[in-house]
């Protein structure tokens, strides 16, 4: 009786421990199960690690940014204080007379500072109809467009009247009432019917070809020109735009030969009465003084472990006014701009 109980159950365990038929499913769905769970925590740490590097480079992209924003701030500061000395202390002026363009090496990169100075733009209040005619057409826009934009611009500073020019801005959306006043801040122009973004901030065109390829010139615009603290009729002959000399008359072979002898060195008022007189253009609206109002604009770049300058840039400018003795500051900064842009 035991010996038959045995044998069924030695033949019970045979069974059970030989292999089914066609394999065994259930060690194959716990590899399968296996490998879809280590696909996918391979999935989720490459994400994981991506998003990391991702965070990583963004956090150097803005730590660079801001030490670039700061190294800006500096050239900025040095540059208006070193022209207030060149113009107190003649005799050791750190910055040559006229100079329109400074670099400044720091420990930490470099800062390109422009030196513009509004005498150097015409008067958006004061500069006539025709001479913004002339500028436009300067700037490469068609005769039209030209004659209606100097007329839009006229028509926002003058006295209030019934014409098709004031009824159009009733007609945006939103629509505004023009002021018919002066302007406060160039920007405004930018609601003046027919000036687009492209025309006041300039824009880039494609040049010669160069190397194989076409590369892209900058085209000023129109703040490039106009200031709301410019030249009511002479500007600046060591910094107007060539569009601004083309508006206040100068043939283009004059806007050539001054380009080329302003490129050399900036002009006194001896060197540029001599020079309109060497090329029969005395009664020129040019003069090299004025300049009590000027804009600076750095733009700095972070030097590298190897010595290279980072391709990341930082343009910051500021707008200041050089007081006359008596003032509490001989520096008066009239607008900041945090985020700038240059050519």
């Amino acid at each position: 009786m035991w010996t038959s109980k045995g044998s069924d159950l030695h033949a019970f365990l045979r069974v059970s421990a030989s292999p089914r038929q066609g394999g065994c499913p259930t060690r194959g769905s716990a590899l399968l199960a296996v490998l879809w769970l280590s696909a996918a925590l391979a999935a989720i740490a490459f994400s994981l690690s991506t998003t990391v590097r991702g965070e990583i480079e963004r956090t150097s992209t803005s730590m660079d940014g801001l030490r670039s924003y700061y190294i800006a701030t500096g050239a900025l500061e040095r540059a208006t204080i070193e022209v207030l000395w060149s113009v107190k202390y003649p005799d050791k002026r750190p910055l040559p007379q006229g100079i329109t363009q400074v670099d400044y090496e720091f420990p930490d990169g470099m800062a390109h500072v422009e030196i513009m100075p509004e005498a150097g733009k015409l008067n958006v209040n004061q500069v006539p109809p025709e001479d913004l005619y002339r500028l436009g057409v300067a700037l490469g826009l068609d005769p039209e467009r030209a004659r209606d934009i100097a007329m839009a611009i006229d028509d926002w500073r003058q006295p209030p009247r019934d014409d098709s020019i004031g009824r159009y801005y009733l007609t945006l959306t939103p629509s505004f009432i023009v002021p018919h006043t002066s302007f406060q801040e160039i920007e405004e122009l930018l609601a003046v019917r027919g000036v687009t973004p492209d025309i006041f901030y300039g824009t880039w065109l494609p040049g010669a070809e160069s190397e194989g390829g076409r590369r892209l010139i900058p085209r000023p615009g129109l703040m490039d020109c106009l200031s709301v603290y410019g030249a009511p009729d002479r500007v600046d002959a060591n910094t107007a735009q060539p569009a601004v000399l083309a508006a206040v008359g100068l043939s283009p072979y004059a806007i050539n030969a001054l380009l080329e002898r302003r490129r050399r060195a900036p002009l006194t008022i001896d060197q540029l009465n001599q020079f309109l007189a060497s090329i029969d253009a005395l009664g020129a609206r040019l003069r090299v003084e004025g300049n009590s109002i000027v804009t600076f604009r750095a733009t700095a770049r972070l030097r590298l472990a190897g010595g290279k300058l980072s391709d990341l840039r930082r343009t910051v400018g500021v707008m200041v006014k050089y007081m006359p003795p008596g003032y509490d500051s001989s520096i008066h900064i009239l607008r900041w701009y945090d985020t700038a842009w240059s050519n």
